[in-house]
């Protein structure tokens, strides 16, 4: 397929106090070229740290046209940020609809080979876990086991077809996310990734994975926690169980 039938594309980037973060990020982002021309979502939970305050600046001085900030009251969780960032990209007529994390640990200079791969698929992964892939060197054994563990144990449980299910780098094509039940979607926190990518396999989609290497993020603390850990494991029975007739 051409790159047009990938345009008009946006980033969806949810925040929380990532105020060092965004600069270099988006400077990164607006520097690549061999991609479809592309927009950037800022989905901000009301951060006290004055992120929502900088998008607004930064859209009108450096980026008008290309950088959007969408405003929530308050912290809601990941999934709710995404939700509403996907459901104001499908009001405006974006094709494509990526999503990734402002700290860094997601790299700008895998876009080119993930909008390439999603010439012949539906969703595209950045993937920690396939031949190329990789995760920062330095994290405690504890981490790393963990994280695949999590990723083990969610291809078991739903029969996904996948090495990285919790990822959050991804690439969509509009038309297969405006299938999903996005207002059955359950999981605010990581599990949100799961259950995503849960419903695109059970529709069918031509889900690609790309390898990334995962650093750990240059500035600010990291959101994942223990009740977010909880959450995944339990959620991914829920998924089972909610989902196991859909689609009719």
């Amino acid at each position: 397929m051409p790159a047009s039938s990938l345009e008009p594309a946006i980033i969806v980037i949810p925040t929380y106090n990532e105020r060092q973060n965004l600069p270099p990020l988006l400077e990164a982002l607006f520097a690549l070229d061999q991609v479809p021309a592309f927009h950037v979502l800022v989905v901000d939970d009301n951060s006290p740290d004055g992120t929502g305050q900088w998008v607004t600046q930064a859209a009108r001085e450096r980026y008008p046209g290309r950088l959007h900030l969408l405003t929530r009251p308050g912290k809601q969780g990941l999934g709710r940020a995404y939700r509403a960032g996907f459901r104001w990209a499908f009001e405006r007529g974006y094709a494509t609809i990526g999503q990734m994390d402002a700290d860094f640990s997601h790299q700008p200079r895998y876009l080119p080979a993930m909008f390439a791969a999603l010439h012949d698929a539906d969703l595209v992964l950045g993937s920690r876990y396939v031949p190329g892939g990789g995760v920062e060197q330095a994290w405690p054994w504890w981490r790393k086991a963990l994280s695949r563990w999590g990723n083990f144990y969610a291809r078991i449980i739903l029969g996904l077809p996948v090495r990285d299910a919790t990822g959050g780098y991804r690439l969509w094509r509009a038309s297969l996310l405006q299938q999903l039940p996005l207002d059955q979607v359950a999981a605010v926190g990581y599990a949100f990734q799961i259950e995503m990518v849960y419903l695109a396999y059970r529709l069918g989609a031509r889900i690609r994975e790309v390898p990334i290497y995962f650093p750990d993020r240059k500035a600010g603390r990291s959101k994942f926690s223990l009740g977010i850990q909880i959450e995944a494991a339990w959620r991914v029975w829920w998924m089972r169980w909610h989902y196991r007739g859909w689609p009719r």
